[in-house]
């Protein structure tokens, strides 16, 4: 019988600006991770956009109904359950993609963001679950690109143009 631990794997976003590399952190969030990795291997992400950004603050993907054809509002959707939060002492800084949610500790089900500025606000009250090992000059450009149209509270962060996530593939780490 074999004593080995899975192969680590990282996660490669393919958007509509280049790809990202995630690393994971399996440690500190193990169910969140593979929520994340079920999703992935599942094609649920594949067509769905970023539909919320924040320059200094964050990118925000993964919601269902961005997708071409979809019903309902651009970050409200969800897969269909939540799952429990695993909060954690990771820092909310640059790179690090945690879970969305709302009110409710646990309403995180499959969006998500990845941090452009420094979050530590947002502390031990979001699950991170992993960080950006490689495409930082791609989170720049997304971080970027002009915002102010449509989206909800009034905080404008809707992008100009559909900022694509065209793919996240599961691959070996280096």
């Amino acid at each position: 019988m074999s004593n080995t631990a899975p192969a680590e794997e990282h996660a490669i976003l393919k958007t509509s600006y280049g790809e990202i590399t995630l690393a994971f952190w399996s440690d500190v969030a193990p169910k969140t991770v593979e929520n994340f990795k079920k999703l992935a291997r599942e094609g649920f992400y594949d067509g769905t956009a970023f539909h919320r950004i924040i320059k200094g603050f964050m990118i925000q993907g993964g919601c269902p109904n961005t997708k071409a054809g979809a019903k309902g509002m651009p970050g409200t959707g969800g897969p269909g359950y939540t799952i429990k939060a695993e909060f954690n002492a990771k820092p909310h800084v640059r790179g690090v993609i945690s879970m969305a949610r709302s009110q409710h500790p646990d309403s995180a089900g499959c969006q998500f963001f990845i941090c452009h500025g420094d979050a530590r606000f947002l502390d031990r009250q979001y699950t991170a679950f992993g960080q950006v090992v490689k495409g930082d000059d791609v989170l720049e450009r997304l971080a970027t690109v002009p915002t102010g149209f449509g989206g909800g509270g009034g905080e404008k962060s809707t992008p100009a143009e559909r900022i694509a996530i065209e793919s996240i593939r599961l691959v070996p780490a280096a």
